[in-house]
C-alpha cells in the first residue's frame, strides 16, 4: 500500500502545520476545550512536535503538527506516517512558505521500510494529495526506495549478477538495450582493472551496460561503484570495517535509480548507463600489493592497496564511458571513509572538472533539499600518487586528503573536454531519523535529477522520446 493517494471525495482527517513563531494564530482558531487540552497534553507547538486533536463524540478529527523549519518542507511530516493511527490524511493548512511537493515527499520517504526479511509491525498512515503533486512525488519517492533496497540487500542476495538482473528489468521497461560483459569476457574486450578486482570471487565480475535514447540527443553516460561486497582484499579489512560492505555498491544504486528516472521524465539525452560489478574477495587468483595493471585507457596503475579497489573498477568504466564522447558524465561511488572524515555521513563529497557544473548542481542540492558539498580537485596532490615503477599508484601515501587524491586518480581517466561530476557518497544511515530509517539512503540522487532536468529539460518544440526510437549506439 502506498503512503500517498489522489485525493477524492472520500473523507480525510485534517491536518494543520503549524509555523512556531505564529502559534498562538493559530491555537486562536480552536476551541477552548481544544486549547486546554493541548494544554494538558503538554502540547507547546515547539519544533517536530504533534497533537491529535477528537471531535465531540471521541473520534480523531485533526492533527496539529509544529513544523521545525518553515524553509525546510521535506522535514515538516516525516515524523507523521507511523506515529499517527492508520488511516487518511490531508494537509488543511500550511505555511505559506512551505512546498507541496516537498511536504510529500517528505512523508513518503519516512513511510520506506525495508520488508523483504521482516515485515513491518504496521502499515504506514497514508496522506492525501493532489494530482499534479502525486505526479511529481511518485518517481522520486520510488527511486529513493530502489536505491534503498539494493542496498539493505545482503551481499548473499545482491551479487554482481542480482545487480545485473537490476539493470536488466530497468531496460526491459524502458525498452533500453543491454550489453554485458562477464568474467574473462573482460580481458577479451579490455577492462583489466575491473577484472582485476573481481576474479578471487566465485561470483565473476562484469560490466553492465544500458543504452536508452536517440543518437542526435547529447550524451549523458552514468557510471556507478558495484562492489557487492568488500573484504578489502589481501589488505584485509578488520570485522568492524567490514561489517556494512553489502553498502560498497552505493554508488552503483544510485546511477541506477538516476538512469530510471532519467528514463521515465524521457529527457531528450543519449543514456549511457554503465555498471561496473565485482566482489573484492580473497583467493588464490586475488590481486596483490605490489601488482601493476595497464587499464583500459592504457595508464598502468601499481596496487598500493588492495582496498582501494573501488577506484580500480571505476576507471575502467570512466575510461570506456570518455569513448562515447558524452556532454556530461556523472560517477557515483561510495568511495572513501576520508570523504566521511571531512564531511560527516550526511554530505556527499562532490567533484568535478568544471566549476559551472559543480555549482549548479550544488544549487540543484539545495532546492532539493539534498544538499551534496564541493571539494577541490587539488592538482598538486596528484604527487600524492606518484608510484616509483608505473603512471600512478591507486592509494596515496601518507593518508592525507583521501576523498581528493581519490578523485584526482579517477580524473587521470576522464578527458578534461569531457564535463564530469564526481559523487563520492556515503548512502547510509547509521541510526533511525525522521524520514531516513536506518540503513541504505540516497544521497545526491534528487539533487542530481534536478540537475539534468535543468540541464536536459525537454527542447523547444522536440517531442519526449518515443520507445521505438530508444537503443541508442
Amino acid at each position: 500500500m502506498s503512503a500517498l493517494f489522489e485525493l477524492g471525495p472520500e473523507p480525510a482527517i485534517p491536518v494543520e502545520i503549524i509555523d512556531p513563531a505564529h502559534r498562538e494564530t493559530a491555537l486562536r482558531r480552536l476551541s477552548a476545550a481544544q486549547r486546554r487540552w493541548l494544554e494538558q497534553s503538554g502540547f507547546t507547538a515547539a519544533a517536530g512536535q504533534h497533537a491529535l486533536l477528537a471531535d465531540a463524540h471521541g473520534a480523531l478529527s485533526r492533527v496539529l503538527v509544529a513544523m521545525a523549519d518553515p524553509s525546510n518542507s521535506l522535514q515538516a511530516l516525516a515524523s507523521l506516517p507511523y506515529s499517527l493511527p492508520e488511516g487518511q490524511y490531508r494537509i488543511a493548512a500550511a505555511p505559506p512558505a512551505s512546498d507541496p511537493v516537498q511536504l510529500a515527499l517528505g512523508w513518503a520517504l519516512a513511510a520506506y521500510r525495508f520488508e523483504r526479511y521482516r515485515k513491518a509491525p504496521r502499515r504506514p498512515a497514508q496522506l492525501g494529495v493532489d494530482a499534479a503533486v502525486l505526479e511529481q512525488v511518485l518517481p522520486l519517492a520510488t527511486a529513493t526506495g530502489m536505491v534503498r533496497d539494493l542496498v539493505n540487500t545482503p551481499a548473499e542476495h545482491m551479487g554482481p549478477k542480482q545487480l545485473a538482473e537490476a539493470v536488466k528489468q530497468l531496460a526491459k521497461a524502458h525498452k533500453a538495450r543491454i550489453k554485458e560483459w562477464v568474467g574473462d569476457e573482460l580481458l577479451s574486450d579490455n577492462f583489466p582493472t575491473i577484472h582485476a578486482v573481481g576474479r578471487a570471487s566465485h561470483r565473476s565480475p562484469r560490466l553492465i551496460e544500458l543504452n536508452w535514447g536517440k543518437a542526435s540527443h547529447p550524451g549523458l553516460v552514468l557510471v556507478g561503484k558495484g562492489v557487492c561486497f568488500d573484504t578489502g582484499g589481501l589488505d584485509l579489512k578488520p570485522s568492524s570495517g567490514m561489517r556494512w560492505m553489502k553498502k560498497d555498491m552505493g554508488g552503483a544504486a544510485h546511477a541506477i535509480a538516476l538512469a530510471e528516472l532519467v528514463m521515465q521524465a524521457k529527457l531528450p539525452v543519449r543514456l549511457s548507463l554503465l555498471i561496473p560489478a565485482v566482489e573484492n574477495a580473497v583467493s588464490g587468483p586475488a590481486m596483490r600489493p605490489g601488482d601493476i595493471i595497464t587499464t583500459r585507457a592504457g595508464i598502468t596503475v601499481e596496487v598500493d592497496n588492495t582496498d582501494a579497489e573501488g577506484r580500480l573498477v571505476l576507471c575502467d568504466a570512466l575510461a570506456y564511458g570518455a569513448e562515447r564522447k558524452p556532454e556530461l558524465m556523472i560517477d557515483f561511488a561510495t568511495l572513501t571513509g576520508a570523504a566521511r572524515v571531512a564531511l560527516g555521513p550526511e554530505l556527499p563529497a562532490l567533484f568535478g572538472n568544471h566549476t559551472a557544473s559543480t555549482q549548479a548542481l550544488q544549487s540543484a542540492g539545495d532546492r532539493q533539499h539534498d544538499p551534496v558539498w564541493p571539494l577541490p580537485l587539488w592538482q598538486p596532490y596528484m604527487r600524492m600518487l606518484d608510484s616509483s615503477f608505473a603512471d600512478i599508484s591507486n592509494c596515496a601515501q601518507g593518508g592525507h586528503a583521501g576523498a581528493i587524491t581519490a578523485a584526482l586518480y579517477l580524473q587521470r581517466f576522464v578527458p578534461a573536454d569531457i564535463d564530469w561530476l564526481h559523487l563520492d557518497t556515503y548512502a547510509w544511515n547509521d541510526a533511525d531519523r525522521p524520514g531516513r530509517p536506518r540503513g541504505g539512503e540516497a544521497m545526491g540522487l534528487r539533487a542530481s535529477f534536478a540537475y539534468l532536468q535543468q540541464r536536459f529539460g525537454r527542447r523547444h518544440g522536440e517531442a519526449a522520446t518515443e520507445p521505438a526510437s530508444q537503443g541508442g549506439a
